[in-house]
């Protein structure tokens, strides 16, 4: 201050001014104070325009004359309070806390320094002996009576009472806050800071000058250093000694429930903070040590309470006023608007304000910042004061809120502040509107407050505060500059880079890619987001999310950009379902899960809303809790392949903060911090993370936090962590025209069941480019050459330079030249098979033409064997048509599927799915592993390839070779055993002794020979079967597979060479153990059998009884599965195997070693697998077959009908009854009436249960819970049921035809019992008084007359079941080569047919001699005759009809049967519908086979009767032939058009009656069934019209005959199944001729054809592909097929296209 200003401020013309500012304490600075409403008001009503230089000047009555607009109407005043304050000045000496012993002494003292009250006055007092305990007993009166002025007085009472209250508040404060960590530092630096004035004023009156030197100045701040940090060792042993001890009171609970939140750093720019509703910040304080800030918390009105322009005016007059006393006191500082306080206390409360422009608060803060302050120090101020800073704050949900805070930040430096005073000038309006007066004001910082030097009216007090001040300036600016010039210390930074490494790492090398990282995170600032795409290189399993943005604006939406994820809820994680059904129901492992642990903004239900903290512990916490168990259990996740990273953006300072709650259950779950690291944003998010964790979970985790790095560094260091990448960064599929298209990696994600093969696979890679490439390259070739499967590396590697080739097998070019045939394909789907012996190196060959072909197809690999046909279809579809828009032409998909259950069905589903089927689309390549491929590929309808485990003279030389170039790069290639042993061509004798030689020294009852046991027996006899690595770990004792100190090969050497680890993806991706060839495995079986005399069922108990086999571990399920599937799996020709067998290999193999071991083996396994249903089921067939004990067998039989009711286990009960029954009449020497009895109580429960297993097989699951793995295998309908009622009701009418009744020489005798059987007689017409013996048979017969009296009844139901079975429906997918159960049926079912005939049936000679002797023979007599016949030629129904078709029947014959119908149809005097409905279809059949034969009734006619039977049965019935008849008889013909007849035009009606019907009989069939088209609508009228499949069928055969005679002598003609799948038939000139070609429209997916009016005719399309997707309505053509289910369209072409 310059001598001219030091005058004025000092100048005696000054009137007097009194003011609550006199250096003293307002009780609190509120609203009420600031907006005076009254003349009592406060100080800030201010009037004098220029500064206290003359009497002139009027009382100025503010401290800070922060006086608004006298219009500005504020409500809600409280909410802008200001902290109390403390006095400016103290005595010299430090008081007592308690008044009550101050003495006089003190009392003088006090009035003296702190309240400025004359000496005179003080004297007096203390003259009166005025101690501490007086004055507070004293009132004001008192006072005056004892001589007191009455200002002095009333000053002195206010002090006294704000002591009280003082003392009052801090003993309640801190109470409340005893032992806190988190605020208690706050508080102790209030302390400091309070004193800090004390130690400038105490330095400063030490100097005699007056002026303050620079080295009392350093002095004055080491005191205040050392302070601080004492106040800092305190606070540090106090934390320590909070934390040792147990913290269970609940005020320390209360103090954590509201911690301090993390405020913005001062003076910089970190815009990825934000607050949230009530934060709370620190306590406002006193300057300290001039660096650290000052804070002062201010409410701006609300829009409601003031007009823009005075919350603006506001804003700035505050800003600068506060700003102004930083400056003046040399502070730094902030101010807070948005911030309240309660009063009382000193923290401020997070409210923020809803700000509609931010230019605005800039704009007022730019253009009134030269308006405050005065001319010459503009600049200056400028230069201090930092423009406002705006920060968001959020709900307590963590939601975005319109709310902020807003900030203003003060940095007074030397170089700007020197030692200046700067005053300001506050506009203040007057009561006239068109005036406003200026008021000067000088702000300095008391305490924890702004005071106006100024503002006391007494010059004299102004005087010498002025006086004080200028010293105090000198002295603050000294102080500032030493500061400013004391070299800042920089914190200790941590070797963290290190730490995170080692923790990312494991202490190993790179961050190796087999390891799934959970991450744990919450809300990050947008600013941030570009810092974490190291996430993006992670194997990320799951990411648990805290922020309900994060899809939006967040780091999800920010993955998403590059990556998939899926968005999920933690109650999708809450289910009953076995982890591998979880696994395939949310894609885990295949694509990211991102989890939004507290509900997202955007979800339009409330259950997935977010919620405040503590509803979320209400409602979501068991959720997380439930999800987190899921997401660590080790059958899901390795504990030694997780990682956890928690990101922290923010403090987490609340107790009961959801993220907290997560990582408390991640510590539960995972046993401790192993698998964690914490990320946190800096040093303060840790310095509040660490203690909470303290408190919670008793662990220390700074050794797993990294706090000292920014997100850019730890992203950097991540990611140069990484393995080098071993894929082409840019991937490209081949395209039309020797064009390509880039594959993104998004995208590549989304095809998740298939490995694609892109055609620069391995190409440009990263790890090429690193010095660790030659070892990879080593690896790679180590691990294949030893028993690994293929990679495309393999391959790559081997077309490198100094490289031999990769081996071509011999069947190499056939298959390449099936592949790519000169002529190409004429079909859109084409399937080829590959049949080979296991481990021959079938997959490898098929692998190696893809790679050669990766340029021409778009190649890919079916690398999940869990996933379904459709889904497969759907991926392949995607990847066709990658890349087009609406360019025509594709580029085929070459698809390797490896041993696949239903390729049929998975092509008949490409097709589906294809939207057109003119070109080749997509090539299967089907591997598969069999016995016998010879023989199947001889006897294969598939074109195939076929290779077996014997190698020829050239491919032996090209292993031999290729064994002399591995000797030269690798130091034991002959270790390397599956290729040794195709090298030694398949030698049993090399096999045998390198499994000799190795288990030499094996010791089977150690951790490392069970081990060795195991896998042997389930490589042995189960193939593709493995044990997850962490369990082989855990089997063996390795305690610590986390940092890998001990590994598997270690433990297990020298046995280990025999096995080999390697990465598992079907079921979750973990790394996996097996034999390194299926023939090894089998031969270390027999070794440890035959020399180390441990048998199959020695091995299989101790698997089954060997706890830890079944403990969590990854891959458990798919372990157990195969465990169960080798006990129970049979072989069935009719599911792929090469034979029948009536158990497992397995159980069949122990059954040599003795049969009691098959029963005690099973019932241990059915104690093991207590919910299995199959083994108690396998154990009643063991008992049943093997040792005929029905009694344990029925037993068993039950116990597992008991845990699973299904048809299957319903026929092992009749089988069971059906068993005792052949074996009761085989131990006979004599049949008995008891014998009989028994026999017809064992067929009758036998037959009840096979009905049972009928009915049950009308709602069967299709997939049983032990075959999930098996999903893709065809559906079956179970009729095994019909076919074993069938063979007792025969077992039972051989019995009965060979008993003494029932005998061939007494025709009378044998008449009354077939009479019985037929129900025309009953049974007492057999009795014969004069036999005895024949008495007691029929008296058994008699107690089971019902049940006999079914018998026929029930044959011809089920004959007539297997007609409608065999002849309406197909199997909807069938591998052609394979031997199927519906053909053993069928054969069977003829043999027992021609059986029934000869039981019932009276032959023709017999007949003819009965009309002789009965010349007088009734007509119904006839009729049944003649049904008779018919029933005896298969023509007696509706499908036997239809069969004649196909079965070799000549004209002749069929002749015959039209005439039986006709006969019947002529003499009946009331016929049936149904007997109707066979005359019309047996002309329709002799028709097909002689249509020139003159029994035919003509068209006309045939239609006439189909009428009057529609008339007669409606549109309502089950009939589902009549309304197949009508379909075939009235659709229209060539012109489209109807006739006139109403039956024509009912022929809609009629087409709906027909599918419902059929529905109602059949529908529980259709998963594993379709109906069949045995006509199709010809080109011709009458019964031409109608042309069979049959007939087509003869077309296709004479012409492929011809077309393969003309061609070679060695070309095979195309089998029908080919042509008709292939749509080939279609194109034959003779099939077009016979057709009618019908037009229709496709609409929304279906096709329909318009037959004038509004009548419009659907038409199924068969295959689905037929019709283009997009729902685009187009003129089509077809030909048109009928089924029982409705008409169905053939050969769809879109008319446009033609």
């Amino acid at each position: 201050m310059d001598p001219k200003q030091r005058k004025k401020g000092s100048s005696s013309s000054c009137v007097s001014m009194t003011s609550h500012a006199s250096k003293e304490d307002p009780p609190y600075f509120s609203n009420k104070n600031r907006n005076p409403t009254s003349a009592e008001t406060d100080r800030m009503d201010a009037n004098c325009k220029e500064r206290v230089t003359s009497p002139t000047c009027m009382s100025l009555k503010s401290a800070r004359s922060r006086t608004p607009p006298p219009d500005f109407n504020s409500g809600n005043t409280e909410d802008r309070n200001v902290p109390p304050d403390e006095p400016l000045a103290k005595p010299d000496r430090p008081l007592p806390p308690l008044m009550e012993d101050w003495t006089k002494e003190h009392v003088k003292e006090w009035l003296i320094v702190t309240l400025r009250v004359s000496p005179q006055t003080a004297q007096n007092l203390y003259d009166q002996e005025l101690s501490g305990a007086c004055l507070l007993s004293y009132e004001k009166q008192d006072l005056l009576e004892l001589g007191v002025p009455r200002a002095p007085a009333i000053q002195i009472m206010r002090q006294v009472e704000k002591f009280k209250a003082s003392v009052r508040i801090q003993k309640s404060y801190n109470e409340s806050r005893e032992g806190e960590q988190w605020k208690s530092k706050d508080v102790k630096m209030h302390d400091v800071s309070g004193n800090m004035d004390e130690s400038v004023e105490d330095d400063t009156m030490s100097s005699d000058s007056g002026i303050q030197s620079v080295s009392s100045t350093v002095l004055m701040l080491e005191k205040v250093r050392s302070r601080i940090r004492s106040a800092i060792d305190q606070t540090t042993a106090d934390d320590k000694q909070i934390y040792t001890a147990e913290l269970t009171d609940n005020a320390i609970f209360l103090q954590l429930k509201e911690p301090i939140c993390q405020i913005q750093p001062f003076d910089k720019s970190n815009t990825s903070i934000f607050y949230a509703q009530n934060d709370i910040f620190p306590a406002v304080a006193g300057p300290s040590n001039l660096l650290d800030p000052v804070h002062e918390y201010q409410l701006l009105p609300s829009a409601n309470e003031a007009s823009e322009k005075e919350i603006l005016y506001e804003f700035t007059k505050e800003v600068f006023s506060f700003s102004a006393s930083c400056m003046n006191s040399r502070t730094n500082g902030t101010i807070h608007f948005g911030v309240k306080t309660q009063p009382g206390q000193g923290y401020g409360h997070v409210v923020g304000h809803n700000i509609t422009s931010f230019s605005k608060y800039n704009e007022a803060f730019e253009s009134c910042l030269s308006e405050y302050f005065e001319e010459q120090h503009i600049n200056a101020a400028r230069m201090c004061i930092r423009p406002p800073k705006f920060i968001q704050v959020h709900n307590q949900d963590g939601t975005t809120s319109d709310k902020w805070v807003i900030e203003v930040d003060v940095v007074p430096t030397y170089s700007e502040t020197q030692e200046n005073l700067f005053y300001t000038l506050l506009s203040i309006a007057s009561t006239e509107k068109t005036q406003q007066s200026k008021t000067e004001c000088l702000f300095v910082r008391d305490g924890p407050r702004s005071i106006n030097i100024l503002a006391d009216p007494n010059p004299r007090i102004v005087q010498e505060q002025m006086k004080d001040l200028i010293h105090k300036v000198k002295c603050w600016a000294s102080a500032r500059k030493s500061a400013e010039e004391k070299p800042e210390t920089q914190p200790s930074r941590g070797h963290q880079g290190h730490r995170l490494k080692q923790l990312i790492t494991r202490g190993r090398d790179a961050f190796e890619n087999y390891i799934q990282v959970i991450v744990v995170t919450d809300k990050c600032h947008s600013s941030q987001l570009e810092h974490l795409d190291f996430l993006k290189e992670m194997k990320l399993f799951a990411v648990l999310e805290f922020d309900p943005e994060s899809d939006v604006n967040g780091t999800c939406s920010f993955y998403r950009r590059d990556r998939i994820a899926n968005l999920h809820y933690p109650r999708m994680y809450t289910t009953q379902d076995n982890v591998t059904a979880v696994i395939g129901k949310l894609n885990l492992f295949k694509q990211t899960s991102w989890i939004f642990c507290n509900g997202r903004m955007n979800e339009e239900g409330e259950t997935d809303k977010p919620l405040t903290t503590s509803e979320w512990l209400k409602k979501r916490s068991g959720d997380i809790n439930t999800m987190i168990s899921f997401l660590c259990n080790p059958d899901l996740l390795s504990k030694d392949g997780l990682l956890v990273v928690f990101i922290l953006h923010s403090v987490v300072a609340d107790i009961s903060s959801p993220i907290l709650e997560a990582f408390c259950a991640m510590y539960r779950t995972l046993e401790g911090v192993d698998n964690m690291l914490c990320i946190c944003k800096d040093s303060t998010v840790f310095n509040q993370w660490k203690p909470l964790i303290e408190y919670r979970c008793k662990e220390d985790i700074t050794s797993k936090c990294i706090y000292e790095l920014s997100l850019n560094e730890i992203s950097s260091t991540i990611k140069m962590l990484k393995e080098p990448q071993t894929r082409s960064s840019q991937r490209y599929l081949p395209s039309t025209g020797s064009s390509s298209v880039l594959l993104t990696k998004k995208d590549e994600e989304l095809m998740t069941v298939l490995d694609i093969l892109c055609e620069n696979e391995c190409e440009n890679t990263e790890i090429e480019t690193k010095e660790s490439f030659q070892e990879f390259k080593l690896k790679t070739e180590e691990n294949f050459y030893r028993g690994g499967q293929v990679s495309w590396w393999n391959f790559y590697l081997s077309e490198t330079p100094g490289c031999l080739p990769f081996i071509k097998r011999d069947k190499y070019k056939e298959l390449y030249d099936l592949i790519t045939p000169v002529e190409g394909h004429p079909y859109p789907c084409v399937m080829i098979n590959l049949l080979h012996h296991p481990g021959c190196g079938g997959t490898t060959l098929a692998k190696h033409v893809l790679w050669d072909l990766r340029s021409k197809f778009r190649c890919a690999v079916v690398k999940n064997t869990m996933a379904t046909n459709p889904e497969i279809a759907a991926q392949v579809m995607t990847l066709l048509t990658y890349g087009k828009q609406e360019q025509p032409g594709y580029t085929p998909v070459l698809l390797l599927v490896d041993n696949w259950d239903d390729v049929e069905h998975l092509k008949q589903c490409i097709l589906n799915g294809a939207r057109e089927r003119n070109n080749l689309m997509v090539i299967i390549l089907n591997c598969e592993r069999t016995q016998f491929p010879v023989e199947n590929s001889t006897g294969s309808r598939i074109t195939n390839v076929f290779i077996t485990n014997k190698l020829s003279g050239k491919e032996q030389n090209l292993f031999s070779e290729k064994l002399r170039q591995l000797k030269d790069f690798h130091e034991k290639p002959e270790t390397f055993y599956a290729f040794m042993i195709m090298t030694n061509n398949f030698s049993e004798d090399y096999i045998t002794n390198l499994v000799t030689n190795t288990l030499k020294d094996l010791d089977t009852t150690t951790q490392q020979g069970r081990l060795f046991s195991f896998l042997a027996l389930l490589n042995t006899y189960v193939n593709g079967s493995y044990m997850s690595l962490s369990l082989c770990e855990e089997l063996v004792g390795i305690r610590n597979p986390l940092w890998k100190q001990e590994t598997l090969d270690d433990k297990m050497n020298p046995y280990s060479t025999l096995l080999i680890t390697f990465t598992v993806e079907e079921h979750g991706t973990y790394q996996a153990v097996r034999f390194l060839h299926q023939m090894i495995a089998s031969n270390c079986l027999q070794v440890i059998s035959q020399k180390h005399k441990l048998s199959l069922a020695e091995i299989t108990t101790d698997l089954l009884l060997y706890d830890k086999v079944y403990k969590s571990c990854m891959g458990k399920d798919f372990l157990v599965h195969n465990i169960h599937s080798m006990l129970v799996k049979r072989h069935r020709k009719d599911q792929g195997d090469d034979t029948d067998s009536f158990f497992s290999p397995l159980i069949e193999e122990i059954g040599k070693e003795g049969l009691d071991k098959i029963a005690d083996l099973l019932k241990r396994a059915t104690e093991r697998f207590d919910r299995s249903a199959t083994l108690p089921q396998a154990l009643a067939r063991h008992f049943c077959l093997t040792e005929k004990d029905f009694e344990s067998a029925l037993k068993w039989a039950l116990d597992a009908q008991g845990k699973r009711s299904n048809s299957y286990i319903s026929d092992t009960v009749g089988q069971v009854y059906k068993s005792q029954l052949k074996k009761e009449i085989e131990d006979s020497k004599d049949f008995t009436p008891e014998l009989l009895e028994k026999c017809l109580t064992l067929g009758s429960k036998a037959v009840m249960a096979f009905q049972d297993s009928q009915e049950l097989a009308k709602k069967d699951e299709q997939v049983d819970p032990f075959e999930l793995h098996n999903k893709n295998r065809p559906k079956s309908y179970n009729t095994s049921g019909y076919v074993g009622e069938t063979e007792v009701i025969m077992i039972l009418l051989d019995i009965i035809k060979e008993l003494p009744l029932f005998t061939v020489h007494d025709q009378h005798q044998r008449d009354k019992m077939l009479q019985f059987l037929k129900g025309h007689h009953p049974v007492s017409n057999l009795y014969d008084h004069s036999n005895t013996n024949i008495n007691q048979f029929v008296a058994v017969l008699a107690h089971h007359e019902t049940f006999l009296v079914s018998l026929k009844t029930r044959l011809k139901e089920i004959f007539s079941f297997f007609e409608n079975y065999f002849t309406y429906l197909r199997p909807r997918s069938v591998p052609q080569e394979r031997v199927t159960a519906d053909e053993r049926n069928k054969q069977k079912l003829s043999q027992y047919f021609k059986k029934y005939l000869k039981i019932f049936s009276i032959s023709e000679q017999e007949k003819a001699s009965e009309k002789v002797s009965k010349p007088n023979l009734s007509l119904r007599q006839e009729i049944e005759d003649q049904r008779q016949y018919l029933e005896m030629k298969r023509a007696d129904t509706f499908a036997g009809l239809l069969q004649c078709l196909s079965s070799e029947v000549h004209g002749m014959e069929m002749e015959h049967v039209v005439k039986k119908w006709q006969f019947i149809f002529d003499k009946s005097s009331s016929r049936y519908v149904s007997d109707t409905v066979n005359f019309i279809l047996a002309n329709i059949v002799l028709h097909s086979i002689k249509p020139s034969s003159k029994l035919l009734y003509k068209y006309e006619k045939l239609v006439d009767l189909l009428n009057e039977a529609l008339q007669i049965e409606g549109t309502h019935s089950n009939l589902t032939e009549l309304y197949y008849l009508s379909m075939l008889f009235m659709w229209p013909t060539k012109d489209q058009r109807l006739e006139n007849s109403a039956a024509y035009k009912n022929i809609s009606t009629y087409v709906t009656s027909a599918k419902k019907s059929f529905h109602r009989r059949f529908s529980h069939m259709f998963p594993a069934r379709s109906s069949i088209a045995h006509f199709f609508l010809g080109n011709s009228n009458g019964l031409k019209r109608i042309v069979s499949k049959v007939r087509l069928d003869q077309i296709l055969i004479r012409v492929s005959k011809q077309q393969a005679s003309s061609k070679s002598q060695s070309t095979q003609p195309r089998n029908l199944h080919y042509l008709w799948q292939s749509g080939a038939a279609w194109k034959e000139p003779e099939v077009q001729e016979k057709l009618l070609r019908i037009k229709g429209q496709s609409e929304n997916g279906d096709i329909y054809v318009n037959y004038g009016g509004n009548l419009k005719m659907l038409v199924r399309p068969v295959y689905l592909g037929d019709i283009r997707s997009g729902c685009s309505r187009e003129e089509v053509s077809f030909y048109l097929g009928f089924t029982m289910e409705g008409p169905v369209a053939y050969d769809i072409k879109y008319e446009n296209d033609q």
